[in-house]
């Protein structure tokens, strides 16, 4: 994928000002942040640059402490039953799977679309079965999550999130609890769900991937949105110091 051909399809969540504080922390600083739909939006940084807090404000996991975040033309609601059916539309996949040990794979895909939306089981199970073999796992559907590998269950957690249908899916460094030889088939699923058209934001450390599958990688350092560009730009003119810095250390191992 190219900057030419990054969908234009208007903004999908816009962050605006946004500002959070950990007590005396301050890790996000006046982050201003359009995602727009269909646009695949890397965002790479070092340790504690304050990605992951971005990336679990914008589902309100983290509540913000000024400035605005809004999707498809919406603000996040406070609480309650509106922010539970916003949640519902931000699919959100973790570093740790946060899988039900006590249910199946099947199970596990089907909770949400039943409890939360109120599809029937039948139907639900249809789609999870289908959702299944798209990640590549249909074979696993009544298995349980402890006897499967961790990228088997990485890309359980993906289904899961696919099947609430959700106008974002929401990546925090969802690679970075697995073996090497499982990374590959997860960044796969990830890349064929780029492919598709999915709005899609992915805090990774995997260059390769942001290389391949991103429409935009943004830089954060310290709480801040250092540089964001295509990828082909990004890594190969980056124009801050800090950025070059980065790239410097992570590029040549």
């Amino acid at each position: 994928m190219t900057a030419s051909n990054a969908p234009s399809g208007g903004p999908l969540v816009v962050l605006s000002g946004v500002n959070k504080h950990f007590g005396p922390l301050h890790v996000l600083k006046d982050i201003d942040l359009t995602i727009d739909r269909g646009e695949v939006v890397v965002v790479i940084g070092p340790s504690g640059s304050g990605k992951s807090t971005l990336c679990r404000a914008i589902n309100r996991l983290e509540s913000i402490d000024g400035g605005t975040i809004t999707i498809d033309g919406k603000p996040l609601p406070a609480e309650g039953k509106e922010l539970a059916q916003l949640r519902a539309k931000v699919g959100m996949v973790f570093q740790s799977f946060n899988l039900f040990a006590h249910k199946t794979v099947l199970e596990n895909v089907t909770l949400g679309p039943v409890k939360v939306k109120g599809v029937k089981r039948a139907a639900a199970e249809t789609r999870g079965r289908e959702l299944l073999e798209r990640v590549g796992i249909a074979s696993q559907a009544d298995k349980y999550p402890a006897q499967l590998s961790g990228g088997q269950q990485q890309r359980v957690a993906i289904a899961r999130a696919l099947a609430m249908d959700p106008m974002v899916m929401l990546f925090d460094e969802p690679t970075s609890a697995l073996d090497p030889e499982m990374i590959n088939e997860v960044l796969d699923v990830m890349t064929s769900l780029a492919e598709s058209g999915m709005t899609m934001v992915v805090i990774t450390h995997e260059m390769g991937f942001a290389r391949r599958a991103a429409h935009r990688v943004v830089f954060m350092d310290d709480g801040r949105v250092i540089e964001q560009a295509t990828p082909e730009k990004f890594f190969t003119e980056p124009e801050s110091a800090r950025t070059k810095d980065f790239l410097s250390k992570i590029l040549t191992h």
